[in-house]
């Protein structure tokens, strides 16, 4: 069920200023009800509703994978990106971290999104009709790569973007092996459950600081450990080709790359259409179409 724009109460209020908010239960199912028929089975969907996230391993093929990884190294070399507000610099260099609206700028890479695989899936535990919400590579090279603080993508969705409820997810397709040791996506199992908000208001143009850094939008070290304690942390590895499918609210963060070994991910966030856009529910004002697409059109 979409929010109206004009409905006064918040279901997942953040950023406040002297961070005095606690923390929420989830008001959204994960798996929604009438769900189309699809390629995970009744198990699958189970174990995605308990932990929030599931891996199909080696969903693509050998001939794909290399051609959406060449596809990705031409994206990072490539002199025209290298002034696009679409390609984010690490915080520590001018080295190019990640590329967002990947879809709109490569063909193989649209060709991806839409993929039935991926999207049969996301239809099915969405319960609707999907779109694109973002595209994005995340580049973690060998002997460098930083990592990504612990968040839940939807708290920034949520405060940012203006989407209403938890009714998105993510999926992380691996086009390098990801290791225990390269900085793998690691996940809080369950801890989709419950809404962590978070203290600081949102400052204008704030993405232009956290895709680089994210400071505010982050919980606190009592909730990360709090949260740690309840659920563990599993890291998600995997070999090349595999695509790990996260609810938008999953606790996640990685840790950086200091091996020889590089970690090159897409990420896929498909929206329901159900689910679309509002205003903001806390910043001053939206953030760049390229982040946050407002085209609602479904997929396929």
């Amino acid at each position: 069920m979409a929010t109206d724009a004009a409905t006064p109460t918040d279901p997942y209020p953040t950023r406040d200023d002297a961070g005095r908010l606690g923390e929420l239960p989830r008001l959204d199912p994960v798996v929604w009800p009438g769900e189309p028929s699809g390629p995970l089975t009744p198990a699958e969907l189970d174990r995605y509703r308990r932990r929030g996230f599931l891996t199909a391993e080696r969903l693509l093929m050998p001939g794909e994978i290399t051609t959406y990884l060449t596809e990705l190294h031409a994206l990072r070399g490539d002199p025209a990106l290298r002034d696009d507000e679409r390609a984010v610099r690490e915080p520590d260099s001018e080295e190019i971290r990640s590329v967002f609206e990947v879809h709109e700028i490569s063909r193989p890479l649209a060709q991806l999104a839409h993929d039935p695989r991926l999207v049969a899936r996301a239809r099915q535990i969405l319960g609707s009709e999907v779109y694109i919400h973002q595209t994005r590579v995340n580049y973690k090279p060998g002997y460098g790569g930083n990592g990504f603080y612990w968040h839940s993508d939807f708290e920034t969705w949520h405060s940012e973007d203006g989407m209403p409820r938890m009714r998105a997810l993510s999926v992380s397709i691996a086009l390098t092996d990801n290791l225990p040791s390269n900085g793998p996506l690691m996940i809080m199992p369950g801890s989709h459950q419950a809404f962590v908000p978070c203290a600081g208001r949102t400052p204008p143009d704030h993405h232009r600081a956290s895709l680089r850094r994210q400071e505010i939008g982050t919980p606190g070290p009592a909730d990360v450990r709090r949260l740690a304690d309840r659920h563990g942390i599993e890291q998600i590895i995997g070999p090349a080709g595999s695509a790990t499918f996260f609810d938008s609210n999953c606790m996640h963060g990685s840790n950086g790359n200091i091996t020889p070994y590089e970690r090159a991910n897409v990420f896929i966030v498909y929206n329901s259409v159900e689910n679309t856009l509002v205003e903001p529910y806390a910043a001053p004002a939206r953030r760049p179409e390229h982040i946050a697409s407002r085209s609602f059109v479904p997929v396929g």
